[in-house]
């Protein structure tokens, strides 16, 4: 097994790395003047089992041209199965037309991820599930909620333990986290007036005297949050912290998080933490790169990945 790491987020694939006992190959990534990117990969590559970790976070672009080049790179030296490690799956949000004559990105993206030499997609907590049927090859897309409800019950316990939906489309994803929890689920129902506005409306389910968790994919701006803490309180509840995997935290966020009701802001280290984030007192960060790098093992091993999720 071979071990590849882009730019994105050094810190976690030095963390994958010390999980699975093995060393970075040795790798050049790097710009030239006019940013045009270049990749050398300074070892022996020929026949192996090559794994490119590789986020495709801020800044989107260069991250994912970055692992497209290291992927033809380990192809043209003759890897035997390249697999790219995703933990965060840019341009995800766009997995549909949402207006007329707009892109479906995510399928584009998929597409380029194939057409590079990329053999398998190990990815986690994906904004949408259907993205993995955009994809020609095998995908595997863990979840952060065994992470996270080991997290949860160290810190909250379950007793008077409500998870909560800060939207209709995360119901799933936190009903999974409430059944785990053996605790009570709420909704926030929500009116988006535009994009990237999100407008409270009302809370489905009693929350009174609750220590509430809420459960999501991603977090951009923190508007939702922010809002959703508030009306949460306001409906009785007695604490807001919340559990997301993908800390985007664009815009401003970190600052806007800091100053909000929220208790507690769990994120994963899926994104590489930014100097906002760290400074942020009611931010923290959740390490998955034990759970990445079990699953690399398996994956390695031809052994079943989907255990990983009970």
């Amino acid at each position: 097994m071979i071990l590849l790491a882009g730019n994105s987020n050094p810190a976690f694939s030095d963390a994958v790395a010390k999980y699975l006992d093995l060393p970075l190959a040795a790798c050049v990534v790097k710009k030239f003047a006019d940013k045009e990117i270049f990749v050398e990969i300074q070892e022996n590559v020929r026949g192996e089992d090559v794994f490119i970790m590789q986020s495709t976070s801020f800044p989107a672009n260069d991250n994912l041209m970055e692992l497209l080049i290291l992927s033809d790179a380990v192809r043209r030296s003759s890897g035997r199965r390249i697999t790219a490690v995703i933990p965060y799956f840019g341009y995800a949000r766009q997995d549909r037309k949402s207006a007329p004559r707009t892109p479906i990105s995510a399928k584009l993206v998929a597409n380029l991820i194939v057409e590079s030499g990329v053999d398998r997609v190990l990815t986690l907590d994906l904004h949408a599930g259907q993205i993995q049927g955009f994809f020609d090859i095998p995908v595997d897309n863990l979840f952060a909620a065994p992470v996270a409800v080991k997290d949860i019950k160290k810190r909250y316990g379950t007793k008077n333990l409500t998870v909560v939906s800060p939207d209709a489309g995360g119901v799933v994803r936190a009903r999974n986290v409430a059944s785990r929890l053996g605790a009570a689920l709420a909704i926030v129902d929500k009116r988006r007036p535009k994009a990237g506005v999100a407008e409270v409306m009302n809370i489905i389910g009693d929350v009174k005297g609750q220590s509430c968790i809420m459960i999501d994919d991603m977090v951009d701006s923190g508007g939702t949050l922010v809002n959703a803490a508030e009306a949460l309180l306001q409906a009785g509840a007695s604490e807001v912290s919340a559990y997301i995997t993908h800390g985007v935290l664009s815009s401003g966020a970190p600052a806007r998080i800091a100053a909000s009701k929220l208790k507690e802001l769990v994120i994963t280290d899926s994104i590489a933490e930014t100097d906002e984030v760290k400074n942020a007192k009611n931010i923290r960060i959740m390490s998955i790169s034990d759970h990445i790098g079990e699953a690399i093992a398996r994956t390695a091993a031809e052994q079943s990945v989907s255990s990983l999720f009970d």
